[in-house]
């Protein structure tokens, strides 16, 4: 697994970032059952990149907490098999794994939020990565079938990973 780690928050963690991605994409793979190795972009940014990416890209004027920009397209959530998968399968010619997608975070709103939901930050920027890996692996929350179904896989990842409120 390759993790590319950009930091461009203005935030210090009272953790290891690129050493807590590692360990949550490493769980995360395992537990959708990916069996290829991924590689990873992940960009920590300030609120206002973050606020114009959201602009961007969703049409969304205001700031949010992570957006994930998926490589592949999946007939259902982690379908590694499927048609649109095989064809929008794309592999690093470097590394050879498997170009998963790009993960936004702003640092300030992950220390916002803790605060706001009486959170750790650990916990905080754990759950957001989890959040947006599992964008990244076809998952998603815009029907409510759908949320409910990519809730209950984040509350057993974070479980699991014993990251707990």
């Amino acid at each position: 697994m390759t993790i590319y780690l950009e930091d461009m928050g203005e935030v210090t963690f009272p953790f290891e970032p690129e050493e807590q991605i590692e360990k949550l994409a490493a769980f995360v793979t395992d537990f959708v059952k990916c069996p290829y190795e991924p590689e990873i972009s992940v960009t920590l940014v300030t609120k206002e990149e973050i606020h114009e990416l959201n602009r961007t890209h969703r049409n969304v004027d205001r700031p949010t907490d992570v957006l994930s920009f998926p490589m592949m397209e999946y007939d259902a959530p982690a379908d590694f098999s499927g048609e649109k998968f095989c064809k929008t399968l794309t592999v690093s010619p470097e590394s050879e794994e498997m170009m998963l997608g790009d993960i936004v975070l702003c640092s300030e709103v992950v220390c916002e939020q803790a605060e706001e939901y009486g959170h750790s930050l650990l916990r905080e920027f754990s759950f957001l990565v989890v959040h947006s890996l599992l964008h990244l692996f076809g998952y998603d929350h815009m029907e409510e079938d759908e949320r409910e179904e990519m809730e209950e896989k984040q509350r057993e990842i974070m479980k699991k990973l014993q990251i707990l409120r």
